[in-house]
């Protein structure tokens, strides 16, 4: 493809065969995603139908990739081939055209050295003109092969037959230079955005070579370096200081600090010891360990965030829809404006060489190719420098709306705080019961999956408390569980559930209680089915960078609010320690979609953060849905962004990186509009009456290349970004 006009060319193809559901075509990598019915179609067919108009489909099979980067690579050089031989062949041609007409068979030298650079090394720009033509269809190569060839046919008529207008009165004039020297610059302007293309995926890039290529297995106690693709799940690999890390899995022997910072962006290397995750793509330090392999091949992080990055690299912002929908209409409006300025001449008393002239220089300067890079090459390089920093993005359209988020709603545990509960007190209404009451609480939340119940089990596993057998377990969402041993029924849960069940709370229990959710501590009540027997604390400590993020989303003009399960007290006293001033307590999960959905009514545009499951509704009813990379994987499979750390500062730099990219779409689309209107009524003539300006087609077709190139060029500049 040559142009976006090629793109949405290939996607109308697509779409109009039968049994595709959905095709979408991204200009910048060169990829198309359809979603097909096999009963009707099949991918040959459709590579059958692209290939009709002129262009070809690379079916990704398992080298897919490859065979990609090879066409590209291949294209690249016959590119840069066609392009020297035409500004070998166009030089001479200017010389003669600008400097030396007079002397003897300068015309017939002139079309000699033209036509191998307009149908030798130009030939493609017609090929393809035609086939679009069959279809009724026009892209930039249809601009290109009119304008080169009706100024060369005109060139051609007046070389062998002058006296027809010398007849009339006119001078037989001439146009091989500027038809060479068009098609030179379009080639010399193609190869340098391929070039500058190819840039745009280097995130891409850089993360695909963070794995080594052999990996060291210990078998059978002796070391054996092998290629990576031969290591299975249940491999024992030794990791030498300075080793980059295969593939996932967990540390069996030795410790050592890992450089993360590839794929999660925290610059701090991170400690790993026996039973702790490693991931493929990371740095080892100084240490030596083994560890056992988990995930291999397409199932490791890395992967994942590279399979991540390139379907969010290939799918389409809104703007980029209007704007392909713009270049698909732009071709055919181009060829009338072309033509009208024809007519306009001709009816304007000017001459049919000045026509053409007009003719050819609106059909060269008006290419869409700039409109259509000018959205997916910024999002290409905003996508990507956001997967070096750990924020990885599922979809151009998050990272877009993400500039438009003036509210934040934060999920407490795990987002704000570490997500690591202990229980830090225990109060009883009669300590010598204790014991046994230990017993059947484990017992109960050993069934529970909260995360809360989490942190009671591992804090009476701890004591050496051992479980008593309970029976009808019973999960109440957003109160707590119940059970029943013996014949006696046990709850444990919130203050909630206690009044809820008409439980009887001891008021030295209730003071202790108050005093606790006072200390921003978390109050769980066990009770049996009459009484509270005894409260104990959770506590989760804040995470040291939440008060920090918090402060720069603020600072940013975003409105930052709070949610959580917990009692209002430790919300307040959370709330208090971050510098929050919105928050709410007490909230069931469905609550907290309606929570978003109540903002959204006051016209918000809401971005969600959270990690749990129970956050999973939220994320879904959320204008921009962020994910804590490490909580659950219904969080992240919902989310449209994902932060691989579980720092919060990578929300602000989430949205600054919106902010950036956005404002790169918006300066490209500016300048290719402005190139347009500016340059197409110049190009037929508008100035002549005032000045008597007419701009030369060559000058059109540099200025034309040069777009395009400055397009590319200035999303590149989103590299440099600081985030």
């Amino acid at each position: 493809m040559t142009c976006a006009g090629c793109a949405a060319s290939v996607e109308s193809t697509l779409q109009e065969q039968k049994g595709v559901i959905k095709a979408g075509v991204n200009y910048a990598t060169q990829q198309v995603q359809v979603e097909w019915d096999p009963q009707q179609t099949s991918l040959p067919d459709l590579q059958k139908a692209v290939q009709d108009v002129g262009y070809d489909l690379i079916i990704a099979e398992e080298k897919g990739e490859e065979l990609q980067k090879e066409a590209q690579a291949e294209h690249l050089t016959a590119l840069r081939s066609k392009t020297i031989w035409s500004v070998v062949l166009s030089v001479p041609v200017v010389i003669i055209g600008m400097f030396l007409m007079d002397m003897p068979y300068a015309n017939y030298i002139m079309l000699a050295l033209t036509a191998p650079v307009l149908f030798l090394f130009g030939r493609n720009f017609f090929v393809n003109a035609f086939k679009q033509a069959r279809h009724g269809r026009a892209n930039m190569d249809t601009l290109v092969a009119l304008s080169t060839g009706i100024a060369f046919f005109y060139s051609a008529f007046n070389t062998f037959f002058p006296q027809v207008l010398q007849r009339q009165g006119l001078v037989p004039h001439v146009y091989y230079e500027a038809a060479a020297v068009i098609v030179a610059f379009i080639l010399l302007g193609k190869m340098l955005e391929e070039r500058a293309k190819a840039h745009t995926s280097t995130a891409i890039k850089k993360l695909m070579g963070l794995q080594p290529k052999t990996v060291r297995l210990l078998m059978d106690g002796l070391e054996q370096e092998v290629p990576l693709e031969s290591v299975a799940v249940g491999d024992s690999i030794l990791v030498r200081p300075g080793d980059k890390i295969p593939v996932d899995g967990s540390v069996l022997e030795g410790s050592s600090y890992i450089d993360e910072s590839m794929i999660s962006g925290e610059p701090l290397p991170v400690e790993k010891k026996q039973g702790e995750p490693v991931f493929a793509g990371t740095l080892n330090g100084r240490g030596s360990f083994v560890f056992k392999a988990e995930k291999v091949g397409a199932d490791t992080m890395l992967a994942n965030i590279v399979r991540m990055v390139q379907q969010a690299q290939g799918s389409k912002a809104p703007v980029q829809k209007l704007a392909d929908k713009i270049a698909g209409i732009f071709v055919p409006v181009v060829i009338v404006i072309a033509l009208l300025a024809f007519a306009v001449w001709l009816i304007a008393g000017g001459t049919l060489a000045q026509a053409i002239l007009a003719l050819v220089t609106v059909l060269v300067i008006a290419c869409p190719c700039a409109l259509g890079l000018a959205t997916p090459t910024a999002l290409m390089v905003g996508i990507g420098k956001g997967a070096e920093a750990g924020i990885l993005i599922k979809d151009a359209e998050s990272l877009e709306r993400s500039f438009k988020v003036n509210t934040v709603v934060l999920d407490k545990t795990g987002t704000i705080t570490q997500g690591k509960p202990v229980v830090t007190d225990w109060q009883w209404l009669r300590p010598q019961e204790a014991p046994i009451l230990k017993e059947i609480l484990l017992g109960l939340e050993q069934r529970s999956e909260h995360p809360l119940a989490e942190a009671v089990v591992k804090s009476l596993y701890e004591e050496g408390t051992n479980a008593l057998l309970v029976s009808r377990f019973e999960s109440i969402t957003g109160r707590g569980a119940t059970a029943l041993h013996g014949k006696e029924k046990y709850l444990v849960g919130n203050l909630k559930l206690m009044q809820e069940k008409n439980i009887v709370l001891d008021s030295k229990l209730e003071g202790q209680a108050q005093q606790l959710r006072n200390e921003a501590k978390t109050d769980i009540y066990f009770a049996n089915s009459k009484e509270v027997l005894g409260v104990l604390a959770i506590a989760d400590s804040i995470k040291e960078t939440s008060a920090e993020a918090i402060q720069k989303l603020r600072s940013q003009g975003i409105e930052v609010h709070m949610l959580t399960g917990d009692n209002v007290n430790t919300a307040a006293a959370v709330a208090k320690k971050v510098g929050l001033q919105h928050f709410k307590a007490e909230v069931l999960p469905g609550e907290k979609a309606a929570y978003i959905t109540e903002l959204q009514q006051q016209g918000r545009v809401v971005a969600m953060v959270g990690d749990g499951i129970n956050d999973s509704q939220a994320l879904a009813q959320a204008d921009v849905s962020i994910a804590m990379g490490k909580g659950s994987d219904i969080a992240m499979d919902v989310a449209k962004m994902t932060l691989i750390s579980s720092d919060l500062n990578h929300v602000p730099k989430a949205f600054l990186l919106s902010r950036k990219t956005v404002k790169t779409i918006r300066e490209n689309l500016f300048w290719a509009f402005i190139y347009n209107l500016i340059g197409i009524p110049i190009a037929a003539g508008l100035l002549y009456p005032f000045t008597g300006f007419l701009l030369n087609p060559m000058i059109a077709g540099a200025a034309m290349a040069l777009s395009s190139v400055s397009v590319v060029l200035n999303s590149l500049r989103l590299k440099n970004v600081k985030l």
